[in-house]
């Protein structure tokens, strides 16, 4: 594993350092962590968008044809 040094702000280190705290780990794991999702790193890839859909019903899948054929509003079943 490679040392850098980075230079931040004041309000930055804090921020950094409370959320250190926050979540148990180190400032460095923090910083990985940041860095490795804005770069893409291949450690911890997560899909932010997964679940943006989600309509927290349950069989709108099967259901697909019926609520598209529907005329007007989608009401959910009881």
């Amino acid at each position: 594993m490679k040392r850098i040094t980075v230079e931040v702000h004041d309000e930055l280190d804090a921020r950094l350092r409370q959320e250190s705290e926050r979540r148990g780990k180190t400032v460095s794991e923090i910083t990985r962590e940041a860095l490795e999702s804005y770069l893409g790193g291949a450690s911890e890839r997560r899909l932010r968008f997964a679940g943006t859909g989600a309509s927290g019903l349950s069989g709108v899948s099967e259901r697909i044809e019926q609520i598209l054929a529907h005329d007007g509003p989608f009401e959910p079943p009881s």
